[in-house]
């Protein structure tokens, strides 16, 4: 971005839109391409023609950033209630086998203890796939917001150097 100030700056965007060219396909070179072209092509700077531009191109790309974000977050939900429902299901069988009247009383303390150990275990797989997703899912969205977040800092610097802050 540097570079592409540089050269809008020195009045070269034919440059700076080659150099936008070759990284395209991220997020930053594709919008600020769309800028540079519509005051490429624009005989006068126009504000608002710029501004639009890179609206336009901004909102292609945010959808593209949080595509498939919100999967991991949903995982990590289904992994918790999974996680809970083999715990209720270990439960039931655990009450099932302690308030039975056909199974014997040797019987009743192992039936209980594997009904617990099926909730327990249910209960930690939930949660080992839950923790780790729902960081993950954390991390990918701080980086996707931060991204935007430079997205609109950076056309804003660029959109004001092209048109000279009218």
């Amino acid at each position: 971005m540097a570079e592409i100030r540089k050269l809008v700056a020195g009045g070269n965007i034919e440059r700076a839109i080659e150099l936008c060219e070759k990284g395209k396909q991220k997020a930053l070179p594709f919008v600020v391409l769309r800028g540079l072209k519509r005051a490429n092509e624009s005989e006068q700077l126009d504000f608002r023609a710029i501004q639009n531009a890179v609206d336009e191109g901004t909102l292609e790309v945010i959808p593209k950033l949080k595509e498939r974000t919100s999967y991991l977050a949903m995982l990590a939900n289904v992994a918790t209630l999974t996680g809970l429902m083999g715990t209720i299901y270990g439960l039931i069988i655990s009450f099932a086998a302690v308030g039975s009247d056909a199974v014997s009383e040797e019987d009743k303390s192992r039936l209980l203890a594997q009904g617990i150990a099926a909730a327990m275990n249910t209960t930690i797989f939930g949660l080992m796939v839950a923790i780790p997703t729902l960081m993950a899912y954390t991390y990918i969205s701080n980086r996707t917001n931060k991204i935007i977040d430079e997205l609109d800092e950076h056309l804003v610097k660029l959109i004001n150097l092209i048109t000279g802050n009218r």
